[in-house]
């Protein structure tokens, strides 16, 4: 499993990075919302400490979408004035203001998929308004090593993290923005504030597929056998995933 981790995180930025290159911030950030990070930790929870265990930090994991689109936000509006260091210094205390908001009904599905949807159909309208400029840098192969090499180690430590807490803080860690906070400051640092805001606004977008997977798995675990919620959980987010790309092919046109 470490493995996996050690090797799914890593190369989906890469792939991240090279769809951002070629097809522009809509679609790499829309891909970001996929749970990929979430979904290994989550799995690594319920077969350590069972479905039921698993189960609420699932349901904490959907409630935290706030906590993560709160991170893209603030990143997004502190960049149009500042750099990625005060970018990112602002978005992660934005993160953990709104994890402490979120702690005290994360063990709810119903609660948390109440606030993941507000937050996902509300937030798009929240982030800054930016116009591209043509000539952006894109990233060489060594910052393309660096993205993968940080998004590993923190996949790696929240891992580590999630499974030394309780269960609805196990689910808020594995919503913890690794995607999103490398993406987010290696393209601001290589092509602006306006692609990484473009990025982090489509994210929003891509993590309805990250609702409908962490929401399946909380109702599913503590009925089926881990595989079958899991097996049940992706379907689910991957069918969501198509919808809400079609809607972006849609906007596109």
């Amino acid at each position: 499993m470490l493995a996996l981790k050690l090797l799914l995180v890593p190369s989906f930025l890469l792939v991240l990075s090279l769809v951002g290159k070629h097809f522009g911030p809509s679609i790499s950030g829309w891909l970001a919302g996929l749970p990929v990070v979430a979904g290994p930790i989550l799995l690594v929870l319920a077969l350590e400490n069972g479905g039921p265990f698993a189960a609420v930090a699932a349901a904490a994991a959907t409630g935290a979408v706030f906590a993560s689109v709160s991170f893209c936000l603030v990143y997004a509006h502190v960049s149009q004035r500042f750099g990625w260091f005060a970018s990112l210094a602002a978005a992660l205390v934005a993160w953990m203001a709104a994890v402490t908001l979120l702690i005290p009904t994360s063990g709810s599905v119903t609660v948390g998929l109440a606030v993941a949807i507000g937050t996902v159909v509300l937030a798009p309208r929240l982030f800054p308004v930016v116009v591209q400029t043509a000539g952006t840098r894109h990233p060489s192969a060594a910052e393309l090593f660096l993205r993968m090499a940080v998004g590993a180690a923190l996949t790696v430590g929240v891992t580590v993290a999630a499974a030394t807490v309780g269960s609805s803080w196990s689910g808020v860690l594995a919503v913890f923005p690794v995607l999103g906070s490398v993406l987010a400051v290696s393209s601001h640092r290589t092509s602006g504030a306006a692609f990484s805001s473009a990025l982090l606004r489509a994210m929003t977008t891509g993590l309805y597929s990250f609702i409908a997977f962490c929401a399946t798995l909380a109702v599913a675990l503590p009925k089926l056998s881990v595989s079958w919620a899991f097996l049940v959980a992706v379907a689910a987010c991957l069918l969501v995933h198509a919808g809400t790309g079609r809607r972006f092919a849609r906007s596109d046109a």
